[in-house]
């Protein structure tokens, strides 16, 4: 097929083909021969081969006759080249600039046919100045005007992925006319390769949306199960042991984080699902417990409730040491006076801080130390590492209130101090609503220019600490005036060497940031009255109704 798209049909040529050229036996001899519609039929033979005499040397045969065509390579031709506007040679109607010098591409010689003529027609193209470039059918070689079919010419590109790269004629698709059983043999296998891979691009987009759905839904599955599905939780009662601390003041969220964090519960919302479900919420207390790892939030919250379950031992605000080893005694079932050997023996090793160690004149450096709350305490448990779960919670809390700090704030020696001022606040007060004030009245009557007490604190829960008592009736002043203990408070100014109790957190609070006031003195005359004085006489009327208010009550 040559480059216009002709085949090797006879169709008569378009009148105003510039390829036409000279009708004569050589080039340039007569004018090119007027058209009246009867032309065609009065040169049937130059039709059958309409390039033959456009050939140069390798193109023109001598038989013809005439003078052979023009040489331009031959610098002594004996035939000059035609003005190439005149008319009278179509070969040079093309500017001198249209196709590349003939020097750099001579044609072979003898080259005969279609294929010398598409070699020739890529180094010259003719192009005639009065006419339009035809434009030729490359389908059907019909050879029809260009404006005949204003239409796209060439089919649309297809997409790179669906495009057939394993031809093995390397060519998109073929002539019709030269389609034969080997181009459609080659024509079905390309089509079923189309189809193959048609296939395949189906697959794959049906891969790529299976996986979309499948990942939209694992996330809204999950999305779902997170916001509105139940919250995860373990199965059965556990296994093993872990020592579990729930601190003061937590809600019960924050127990259960606290169980999570530990690996008790899966979620802390199953905790709190468990405990409100149950109605135990407002049961559950801060301390520190023997729980399992990876038991059912029910299971977690029976065992924090029930006594006899959780194996709790409680250990209420201001209770004493020597008190403590009592509890500890009975409910590991040992010999009265085992814990309290324990105690004094291995003090040192069950974690006290460094500024509790230092303290002289104690009678038990434990004390203060065994803080309130609700301990698990099984039966096979050891008292010393009952010992260190209480002596850790202390740490903790004390941590929090960061003791040491505000001990330098009120003017203490140490955070001991702050610590027995705590007790003291606890001991005396009875009830949290009067700490603010018995705080304010030991920091009062420890002021160097105390003219009430001049030094000395008078408090009989000191007594009774150094007598291993607890009464009202300690004797009168004079006798406590005689009584030599470091921790008796009538003769000995400033604080006692420690601690007469465990404190509460409450207390602890009263003596970090106690009331204002001038208050030296006060009784509490009941349970919910506690009498409040600046002065002695003001206190002496206090303690007459305070004398009235027993007697009332013996009656």
């Amino acid at each position: 097929m040559t480059e216009y798209g002709r085949g090797y049909g006879s169709e008569p040529w378009h009148p105003e083909d510039p390829l036409y050229g000279d009708q004569g036996s050589s080039r340039g001899q007569e004018q090119q021969p007027q058209w009246d519609g009867q032309q065609a039929h009065r040169y049937p033979q130059q039709q059958a081969d309409p390039y033959a005499q456009q050939h140069y040397n390798g193109g023109w045969d001598g038989a013809q006759g005439g003078q052979p065509p023009y040489d331009p390579y031959d610098p002594y031709g004996q035939q000059p080249p035609a003005d190439p506007y005149s008319g009278t040679n179509p070969d040079y109607y093309a500017a001198p600039d249209a196709y590349p010098p003939q020097h750099q591409h001579p044609h072979p010689q003898g080259m005969q046919g279609q294929q010398g003529m598409q070699q020739q027609q890529q180094y010259q193209q003719p192009q005639h100045p009065q006419h339009p470039e035809p434009h030729y059918d490359e389908g059907t070689g019909a050879g029809d005007d260009w404006r005949a079919d204003p239409g796209p010419r060439e089919p649309e590109p297809e997409h790179a992925f669906f495009a057939d790269h394993g031809d093995d004629d390397g060519r998109d698709d073929l002539d019709p006319r030269e389609e034969g059983r080997g181009g459609r043999e080659r024509r079905g296998k390309k089509n079923k390769k189309n189809k193959r891979r048609s296939g395949r691009a189906c697959l794959v987009v049906t891969l790529l949306f299976a996986g979309a759905v499948g990942t939209v839904g694992y996330f809204g599955y999950d999305f779902i199960m997170s916001h509105f599905g139940p919250a995860p939780d373990y199965e059965g009662e556990g296994t093993g042991e872990v020592q579990v601390d729930i601190p003061e003041n937590s809600t019960i969220l924050q127990m259960g984080l606290a169980l999570k964090r530990a690996g008790v519960v899966k979620s802390a919302d199953a905790f709190s699902e468990a405990a409100t479900d149950s109605k135990k919420d407002k049961v559950l207390q801060p301390g520190t417990y023997s729980l399992r790892k990876h038991m059912s939030a029910a299971s977690a919250v029976e065992l924090m409730v029930d006594p006899k379950s959780r194996n709790g031992l409680t250990i209420r605000e201001g209770l004493r040491s020597g008190d403590v080893y009592k509890l500890i005694d009975t409910k590991l079932h040992l010999k009265k006076g085992t814990t309290k050997g324990v105690a004094k023996t291995e003090a040192k090793s069950l974690g006290l801080p460094s500024w509790a160690k230092n303290a002289s004149k104690l009678k038990d450096p434990l004390e203060g130390f065994l803080y309130p709350s609700t301990y698990s305490v099984g039966e096979k448990a050891k008292p010393a590492a009952v010992l260190k779960q209480m002596v850790a919670r202390a740490n903790q809390v004390y941590e929090q209130h960061d003791l040491e700090g505000n001990a330098q704030k009120l003017h203490l020696e140490s955070p001991m101090q702050l610590l027995t001022v705590a007790s003291l606040t606890q001991a005396e007060g009875k009830y949290k609503h009067d700490f603010d004030r018995v705080a304010r009245v030991v920091y009062n009557r420890l002021k160097p220019d105390n003219t009430e007490t001049y030094g000395l604190l008078d408090f009989d829960s000191t007594v009774n600490y150094a007598r291993s008592q607890s009464t009202l009736d300690t004797g009168s002043v004079d006798d406590l005036r005689n009584f030599n203990d470091p921790y008796n408070t009538y003769k000995f100014k400033g604080l006692p060497p420690g601690p007469i109790g465990n404190p509460g957190e409450e207390a602890i609070r009263s003596a970090i940031d106690p009331a204002k006031g001038n208050w030296y003195y006060f009784v509490s005359i009941n349970p919910e009255k506690t009498l409040f004085a600046e002065t002695n006489e003001e206190h002496e009327r206090n303690r007459r109704i305070y004398v009235k208010e027993q007697e009332k009550a013996k009656q």
